[in-house]
């Protein structure tokens, strides 16, 4: 379960305090948190964290269970060799508690600039959600050419744009820190592009042909196909190929002016 799974349950939980209920994720007997969930909840007053179970029940808030946790995330099934959607599924805007070391250390990357990924998660099936990397380039350099600070995060293991600002980054919380000051994000159906909608940053998704954004995209999002049905191959597919291939730089830069400069 990635940390965009985190997010999407920060989503399943949003206002749960406010009306005096508190999330257990779990299978309506044990609260089952994975690696990643004390990344994204950690502070978070509407999710019941498992290690204060008793405390949470004694603040009289109302205990909700959901059914979503590794192995039972809702929004997909598994099959051999790919993933069957949920589409009855659809994502609301997660949140996030940041600290206020994070928000500054995220201020030495500035503001209004766009953040642009091109990098798909490596636990995700890559072959599928990489849109070129040479089109990235050229909406980097065309929005700078405009006159856009364009901003990608630095990372172990990234592959850096060569017409973009760089900007040091340690983890997914200051990722999500740094989000949070930019106009505009650019990039690949996953983790950041739910990030970007917890912290409320209109986006251009490349979605491709793996996955529906009727179930992970966000209304706040142009969220990009190439006009394919979304398959959900977890082995390289020709279809999420053709459906990345049919989405074109000015197709991008387009979307993303539009974002930028609305009617």
């Amino acid at each position: 379960m990635g940390l965009g799974d985190q997010l999407i349950g920060a989503g399943l939980a949003k206002g749960a305090a406010a009306k005096g209920k508190i999330i257990a994720f779990g299978d309506g007997k044990r609260i089952l948190w994975d690696a990643n969930s004390p990344v994204i909840w950690r502070g978070n007053p509407n999710i019941a964290n498992p290690k204060a179970t008793a405390m949470n029940v004694n603040t009289h808030l109302q205990m909700e269970w959901i059914p979503f946790y590794k192995g039972n995330r809702l929004y997909n099934k598994h099959a051999p060799g790919h993933w069957i959607w949920n589409y009855d599924f659809h994502c609301t805007p997660g949140e996030i508690y940041l600290t206020k070391e994070e928000k500054q250390y995220a201020r030495m990357a500035g503001q209004d600039f766009i953040l642009i990924e091109p990098n798909p998660s490596p636990k995700s099936p890559v072959a599928n959600k990489q849109w070129p990397m040479e089109r990235y380039e050229t909406v980097a350099r065309t929005l700078r050419g405009h006159g856009h600070d364009v901003l990608q995060l630095n990372y172990r293991g990234a592959k850096l744009l060569k017409s973009v600002r760089v900007f040091p980054c340690h983890n997914f919380r200051i990722a999500l820190a740094i989000m949070e000051r930019a106009k505009l994000f650019i990039g690949g159906e996953g983790g950041l592009h739910h990030g970007a909608a917890a912290v409320g940053v209109p986006g251009v998704v490349l979605f491709g042909g793996f996955i529906p954004p009727s179930v992970t995209g966000y209304e706040m999002h142009t969220n990009l196909t190439g006009g394919a049905e979304a398959c959900g191959s977890l082995n390289p597919c020709p279809h999420c190929a053709a459906a990345m291939q049919a989405i074109g730089a000015d197709e991008v830069l387009e979307h993303a002016m539009a974002r930028l400069c609305p009617p």
